[in-house]
């Protein structure tokens, strides 16, 4: 689950005020992001038993802004030793088969065959939240951490003027300050996904590493370690707390490359309520600058 802010309108008059980085040529081809995911399956399967999936996917953009994806399932495993044990019990199944809601659902311990292919449909692959914008603008994003937090705070704000207005015809029942409400939040995660989605100035990804620091509600949790093995430091988002549950994110970050590793989701229920199932997530991501051409990721996770 991710609730990441989006803008949808240039600040022009607040770069006037701000340091802009020192433009950036490509190092590769291809801006690469590789996520690992870890994920509770949504039902139980077998004798009731529950089990984690591991999938990756993989995001390709050029500076021209190009894109490709590719998906692979890494397969499945029991949650616990429980599960693991009543697993067993039932004969140790490599794969299950249901209907939920009208829908086949197939589960399996093996990895699939995976596919990839060109976003015909993007012509602009690279995005400021849910604003396409050119490699160029990108490069000339604050290389400061007070102007990169002005810039994305307009962002944010802009983001949510629009979703207030289409709001009175979609939920009338919401209002701009049940946006206004997590403002803190959304900066948050604007701040983080220009620590891995967009090809930045590294300079830049220091300036939005620095603002997210000093974000209200952002949490210092000291060193860590993702779920590949690497070290960096964990920081935990502002909770978005609702009448049924409380969405709770961590991230691990490599303060050396100034690049997002990790990205920890977990829903817990309000008072006297019961848990979501299904989506606590974990996120491994691998981004940088690379040559190699788009292909099917590797059936193994992490690589």
């Amino acid at each position: 689950m991710r609730v990441l802010a989006a803008a949808v309108a240039t600040m022009a008059g607040l770069a006037l005020t701000a340091a802009p980085a020192q433009a950036a040529e490509p190092q590769g081809k291809y801006w690469r992001v590789k996520t690992f995911i870890t994920l509770e399956h949504m039902h139980p399967v077998g004798s009731g038993y529950t089990m984690m999936e591991r999938r990756v996917s993989v995001d390709w953009a050029t500076p021209d802004g190009r894109s490709w994806t590719a998906y692979r399932p890494l397969g499945a495993y029991p949650k616990t030793k429980q599960d693991e044990e009543a697993w067993k019990k039932d004969g140790s199944p490599t794969s299950w088969t249901y209907r939920t809601e009208g829908m086949k659902i197939s589960l399996s311990t093996g990895p699939g065959k995976g596919w990839v292919k060109k976003q015909e449909d993007r012509p602009i692959a690279l995005m400021l939240g849910e604003r396409p914008v050119t490699f160029e603008e990108l490069q000339k994003l604050p290389a400061d951490a007070a102007g990169l937090k002005r810039r994305i705070t307009a962002e944010v704000n802009a983001w949510i003027d629009k979703s207030a207005e289409e709001a009175k015809t979609t939920a009338p029942g919401v209002t701009k300050k049940d946006w206004l409400d997590h403002l803190d939040l959304f900066v948050a995660e604007s701040l983080t996904q220009l620590l891995y989605q967009n090809p930045v100035p590294q300079k830049v990804r220091a300036a939005a590493y620095e603002a997210l620091r000093t974000t209200k509600g952002v949490r210092d949790l000291g060193q860590a370690k993702d779920p590949l093995g690497r070290t960096g430091r964990k920081l935990a988002l502002p909770d978005l707390a609702t009448d049924k549950q409380t969405l709770k994110q961590q991230i691990v970050v490599n303060t050396g490359t100034m690049t997002l590793m990790a990205q920890y989701t977990d829903d817990a229920p309000a008072a006297g309520g019961k848990q979501v199932k299904g989506n606590d997530k974990v996120e491994a991501f691998v981004a940088g600058w690379t040559n190699d051409e788009p292909a099917v990721p590797d059936a193994t996770y992490g690589k």
